[in-house]
This record gives structure tokens, sequence and C-alpha cells, in this order.
């Protein structure tokens, strides 16, 4: 499997990340997903405190198959907190389940606000253990990573804390994409988290959508858009079964710009974008936030975008259910606390009438509401 620098850590990375989020099956098949990811040419695995038992998981799976230490990567992440002790104390809880010495990568799991940004800049804040944990040979390398808003990913990168960057964007969502080139000036690594599942519940992707990308699958198109970037150096990729890592990896060496052929099918479903929609596409300017009822308009309006275009109202169901169900990790509110203010429609550069198509969207995914795999 191709390797990338990690920006400034200048560690070498697989192009494929195992995240194991969801290897919590069980032991042994946690074990047994590791042992496949890493006989197919994966060296970097990543975790978190929150993630259940996989830092467990992972550190006993490690210690059973005899795993040199220098042969993978680890990434594990904390939560930001303002307590100095209680970082300490998580910092040495996870080197105890992991069963290592040091932990390559610790990124700050989910700068998702501007308090959470402070709990790191404040002097009195929770930086001060993980430098001294660093200066420690306890942590290699800092980063962080987010589900906050663009505007709060540039200023965190902008503070130069930090080496790396996990964060959200796929072909289906490039509002990140400012926050990719400011990482890359940067020279941090960037992380890519769950291209499968955020990025489109690609796996099981629509027959509309599998036809219009046709003969390449949805999935793999979306990780040749993301692999054809140099800036990126990982994507992950959340397997819960050994089974699971094959499809995705069958692209780990397409390590290349992307090809006439892929080209034509992005400008297919640009195409189908536009038909499909007519004057009622949204362009994702962000231009009509803030919203004075704190409706999440732009994402709302995306996932129309993608469900009347390309049927993806699987996908959109799945994550328009999580607003006011995810607190900081997918903040908004729905469509239909829409009050028809009007705040938001002189901003609107397209002159869409956003509370109809707000309405709307909430009639088509409205279902039942779902929390997160885990929380903390």
């Amino acid at each position: 499997m191709h390797r990338r620098r990690f920006g400034k850590t200048n560690l070498n990375l697989s192009v494929f990340s195992l995240g194991t989020m969801r290897c919590l099956a069980s032991p042994q098949t946690s074990r047994q997903t590791i042992q496949q990811a890493l006989e197919l040419g994966i060296n970097h695995l990543e975790t978190a405190r929150g993630y259940g038992q996989s830092e467990r998981y992972l550190g006993q799976a490690l210690q059973d198959l005899a795993v040199p230490r220098q042969q993978i990567h680890l990434t594990t992440k904390l939560p930001p907190t303002s307590n100095r002790q209680q970082m300490s104390l998580w910092l040495e809880e996870s080197l105890s389940r992991l069963q290592t010495s040091y932990i390559d990568c610790l990124a700050i799991h989910g700068i998702n606000t501007w308090e959470h940004l402070e709990m790191i800049t404040n002097p009195d804040g929770c930086l001060a253990p993980i430098q001294a944990a660093i200066k420690q040979g306890k942590i290699k390398h800092l980063g962080f990573s987010t589900h906050g808003s663009l505007e709060l990913i540039l200023a965190t990168i902008a503070t130069d804390l930090f080496e790396f960057v996990n964060l959200h964007y796929y072909y289906f969502f490039q509002h990140n994409l400012p926050a990719i080139a400011l990482a890359a000036a940067k020279d941090m690594g960037i992380f890519i988290i769950s291209p499968a599942d955020k990025g489109g519940q690609l796996y099981t992707p629509p027959d509309k959508l599998a036809q219009l990308c046709s003969p390449v699958t949805p999935l793999a198109l979306n990780y040749r858009f993301l692999l054809s970037d140099r800036r990126i150096t990982t994507l992950s990729v959340g397997a819960a079964t050994p089974e699971e890592l094959i499809t995705p990896l069958q692209v780990a060496d397409a390590n290349y710009p992307l090809t006439a052929e892929e080209q034509a099918v992005f400008a297919r479903l640009e195409r189908e974008l536009e038909t499909s929609l007519t004057t009622d596409l949204c362009r994702q300017c962000y231009q009509c936030l803030p919203c004075p009822e704190s409706i999440k308009i732009p994402e709302i309006l995306r996932l129309r975008n993608l469900t009347v275009a390309y049927e993806m109202q699987d996908y959109g169901k799945y994550r328009y259910g999580m607003l006011e169900n995810a607190g900081h990790w997918f903040p908004g509110r729905r469509g239909d606390r829409c009050t028809d203010c009007g705040d938001c429609l002189p901003r609107c550069p397209e002159q869409l009438d956003i509370p109809t198509l707000l309405r709307d969207t909430h009639q088509r995914l409205k279902g039942k509401q779902r929390r997160r795999l885990w929380s903390e």
C-alpha cells in the first residue's frame, strides 16, 4: 500500500488508516480486523478514549499479534477539557489501555466549539500536561479532530499548535476545502474522517447514484477524489470485521491523478445536480447564516440537493435525524423550526425560497432520530 508523509510529523502513513470506533464486537473480532488491516499494508491505527473498549481491544490485539511497535503508528484522541489534572489522568489511562510507552499522534478529540478551542489556547487550559508528555516522549505529535464550522477549523489551524488535523471533506461535502488548503500550506498532516459513511453512506448507494457513477462505484469514486489530492495523507476506513476491509482497499494503490473516465463521471454528476434542482439548487455559499433560529440551513439544503439529484434519501435521513440529537458533534436545528422571519432571504445570491425548501426537506427526511454510535 502506498504511503504518504503526514505533514510536519514526518511520519509515513498508509493512505488508508484503520479507524477502530466500530471494532467493538469482541476482543477476538477486533484482533482479527486489526490483523487483516496490518496484513493488507495499513500501518496507522486510530482510536479514542470515547470509543468504548476500543483502546483496550487495540492494545491487547497488538500484544497478542506481537506487532513490533516501530512498525505501526498509533493515534488516540482525548476530548478538550479545562482541567489539567483530568487531561494528565486521561493520558496515563490511554497509555495503559494501549499497552504502550508512547503515542505517535494524540488528537484533541472534537474541537467543535469556540469554547473547546479556548480550553486549549487558554494559558490555564489543558495544553500544559500535553506539552509535558511530549517532552517526556509519551506523545510524539499533537493534532486535533473537528466537526466544527469552517471558521473554527481555520482559526484552530492558525494557532500553529498542531501538526495534523482530522476533518470531514468529501466529494459530496467540499465546504472544508479552505481548511485543506490552509493545513497544507502549514505542512500539517491531513486525515479524512469517515469518507464512506459520513461521505454519503456510499457502501450502500441508491441505484440512481450507482448508475450515474458507472462504471466506477460511488465508494471508489469518492476514495479516488480524495486520493488524487496529494495534500491529503490518509483516509479512515472504519471496518468492524476483516471482510469490511476488502472493498475499500481495492483502490489503495490508485495513487495517481483523476483519469479522464473519472473526470467524466464527476462532470455527469454535476450536470445531474444542475438539471434535477434547476432553480432550487443550493450552491453551499453559507451566506444564509447565521439563522436567528439556529437552523443549519446549508447542511439541510445540501441533504435536499443529494436527495433530489441522486436519490440519497437514506443518507439524508441518517444525517438529518442527528440534528438536535448529537450536541456539538452535529449542531443546528431542524428545518421545521423555521418561523418565516425572512432574515436569510436577502442574503441568498440564488434567491432561493429558503423557508419553503426547509419545510420540504423536513417532510422528505424526517424520521426516527439517531444518536451517535458512541458518546462521551
